[in-house]
Parts: C-alpha cells; structure tokens; sequence
C-alpha cells in the first residue's frame, strides 16, 4: 500500500473515481448524514451517463433493502451492465452466497456487504472463498463518538452497533473482504470534504485497498482523500448528483495533483447531468 501521504506514482497505480448511487425503489436518492433523503434520478440513466462522462466504477446500494428483507437491484443490474463495461458492484440485501451469485450472474462483479456481515461475520469469509477476495466489498458507516473514535452504524446509519470502525475495517480484511468502502456519516452530504483522520486510520489498518466516501464537495476533495488520506479510491454522490463539478473537473484535479489516474481521453466529454435534467 502507498503511504498516506503519497501516492505510489513510480508504480503507476491509478486511483479511481466511483460513482456511488444510493437507491430506494426505483430511485436514486441523496440526503445529508444518511438523511433527508431526496429523489435525484434515475439509477440506469445515472449510471449510463457517468460511464460516459470517464467514471471507473459504479456503486448499487439498495439502502432500504436490508430494512426489507428483499434484494430488488438485479433487473437494474442486468440494465446496466449491458450499457457498460464498468465494474459494477452491487450492496443491500445481500445475506447468502445465492445472493450474491444472482448478483454475478446478472452482471455485477463485486458485491457490498454491511448490515449482515456486521451481523454474521463470516459472511465475508463464505464469500471470499465461494466467488474470491476480489469479490467482497466491506462497506463501513462510520460516525465519530469521540477523539480519534469512531463507531459502526448499521441499517443505512439507522443502528449503532457499539464496534470500533476502524478495528471492524480490519476484521474484515482480515476475513477476506478485497476492499473497504469507508463512508462518514458526520460527513456525507456536506460538501466538506472526506474525515481525513478516519480515511488514515482505516488506511493504515488493513492490507487492501480502501475507498473513502462521505463529504466530498469538490475535485480538490478528492485529491485530499488520496494524498493526504491514503486512500485507494472516493466514491462520490452528492457532487455528481448535484452537478457540482464534473468528472472531467475531478480528474484533471487529480492529474494536476500528480495522482496516477486512468487515461484521460473521456475528459473532454460533456459535464454530468443533474438528477433534474436526467429526469425531465
């Protein structure tokens, strides 16, 4: 792993930029603090969109789906991966090994797993060994309850579990997960940038990549999760959404900022639509 401080740019190892859409129902919806939530889009149109636009991966989270016991994202999967070549990973709902294939077979490459690992912890361990490391994503919600602390919350921020973040981040790589998406409830949706101390913390605790969410306002945002945070990836929401910046604007950010990235060809396409403009 780089350090925290410096991407590892003699490798060449790019640094990515996920699009995270946080669905309920048919909709893609973004809120502040994991509340509030309101409808910005459609989750297909969205996704096809900012595959255009030169985004390198693609999040699904169903965040009612646990709440419901059900897992509705497959038909959006299959939709989705047929417009795209992206990798696609897909998170809510997600509690059997039969979950997570239905996943695969619909076109998704890696599932996230939160409420019910956290529950059954050897979920993560099953699903490592039936589909490969590469496979399982650990999403984490964390919010801060003191001095360089901070707890996991569960049912899309709805229960507190009492668990350590960043000890829980490693138990999971320890587990099996390939990755950590790390979210910041204090954060998310502000537009104030990710918790910087959070991302080093998990960063430097586990051996797999991490993607940090929660918070980010603009392409300078992003770089700071990389080179002052150590972070892998960021996942972004609100400032896609909302149009705040492009993601020709964040990645030239990042280039500009020495951070290795994917190639920059897609960069001159036109800015994202709003969930207004894809919805009108």
């Amino acid at each position: 792993m780089s350090s925290p401080t410096q991407p590892d740019a003699a490798c060449g190892f790019a640094r990515r930029v996920v699009a995270r859409l946080d669905i309920k129902g048919e909709n893609v919806v973004r809120g502040i603090h994991l509340e509030g939530l309101r409808v910005v889009g459609k989750p297909d149109e969205m996704a096809a969109r900012y595959s255009l636009d030169g985004v390198d991966e693609i999040i699904f989270l169903d965040i009612v789906a646990t709440l419901y016991g059900r897992n509705n994202t497959l038909a959006l999967v299959e939709r989705t991966a047929r417009n795209t070549l992206l990798p696609l990973t897909v998170g809510g709902g997600i509690r059997t090994l039969d979950d997570v294939e239905n996943v695969l077979r619909s076109g998704g490459d890696k599932v996230a797993v939160n409420s019910a690992a956290v529950r059954r912890p050897d979920l993560i361990s099953e699903i490592a060994r039936g589909f490969g490391s590469q496979c399982v994503v650990a999403a984490v919600e964390a919010k801060r309850c003191g001095p360089g602390r901070w707890t996991v919350l569960i049912e899309n921020g709805r229960e507190a579990t009492g668990l350590d973040a960043v000890a829980w981040a490693r138990r999971c790589s320890e587990l099996g997960a390939g990755e950590i998406l790390l979210t910041s409830i204090d954060r998310d949706g502000t537009r104030t940038g990710c918790d910087l101390e959070l991302v080093r913390e998990v960063a430097a605790a586990v051996s797999v990549p991490v993607i940090a969410g929660g918070g980010p306002g603009k392409p300078e945002h992003v770089a700071e999760a990389i080179n002052a945070g150590g972070a892998d990836a960021v996942a972004l929401g609100t400032l896609l959404h909302f149009k705040l910046f492009s993601l020709a604007d964040v990645k030239r950010a990042l280039h500009a900022a020495g951070i290795p990235i994917r190639p920059l060809s897609s960069l001159t396409r036109p800015p994202a639509l709003s969930g207004a403009e894809l919805t009108a």
